[in-house]
């Protein structure tokens, strides 16, 4: 079609056709589809999950603790295990009001998603007026509800979202304090990866383990490396 110019030509633009962004493979529109840890989530008619027995000096009764997961986006890249619910249960009666309380909350702060390991340093805080108990090994338990935060603590290790064990260099410096305290003791058997420390050993005010000896004049614990000479 023939248009005719009666004015003067002031200038003139190229018109373009609107780009389209291009779509990335990892773009938010794929990745809308990875399923995230969240309160309305629908549990499953079967999860699979752990059950750890607690035997304490509080009660002639054991204590179960059962920690139910759940898998996300099972067969991919994202697969993810968290835990979804967790049951107290035992035949002591005692404490059955304040366990019901506890495992309703901890099974709701699971669902709600986001970082969940703060709760083991918040249930490791829990200190027993009454006093604590040694478990075996030498580690100091302050209260039943701290040995129920080193439970969830060990089966978060299992699961990947807390990282188990120490790195190279603390366990070799671990071992190193092993062998020169079993060498400064006549007979002594102390050696890297043993659960009972001395019996003469201190309570280490950092792990809660009765693994403090006096190494060359300074209290040194030979199971998390805490020095009182820094």
């Amino acid at each position: 079609m023939t248009v005719k110019i009666d004015k003067k030509i002031v200038g003139c633009s190229v018109d373009k056709p609107e780009a389209k962004p291009p779509v990335l493979k990892d773009s938010g529109a794929v990745q809308s589809n990875v399923v995230q840890m969240h309160e309305k989530l629908e549990r499953p008619s079967m999860l699979s999950g752990a059950t750890y027995k607690i035997n304490t000096p509080l009660s002639e009764h054991a204590l179960y603790v059962t920690i139910n997961d759940i898998i996300l986006n099972p067969g991919t890249e994202h697969e993810l295990r968290r835990p979804f619910e967790i049951f107290i249960n035992s035949k002591n009666m005692d404490h059955f009001q304040w366990i019901v309380a506890l495992t309703r909350i901890i099974s709701a702060i699971f669902r709600k998603g986001g970082d969940i390991t703060f709760l083991v340093e918040e249930l490791h805080s829990v200190f027993d007026p009454k006093g604590g108990y040694f478990k075996k090994g030498g580690k100091f338990m302050p209260s039943l509800v701290a040995e129920i935060g080193d439970v969830l603590e060990h089966h978060l290790k299992n699961i990947g979202l807390i990282k188990e064990g120490t790195d190279m260099h603390t366990q070799k410096y671990l071992e190193e304090k092993r062998r020169d305290y079993a060498a400064s003791e006549e007979g002594g058997t102390v050696t890297a990866g043993d659960d009972e420390f001395p019996q003469n050993a201190m309570l280490c005010n950092k792990c809660y383990t009765r693994a403090m000896v006096k190494l060359e004049g300074c209290l040194t614990c030979l199971n998390c490396g805490e020095s009182k000479c820094g």
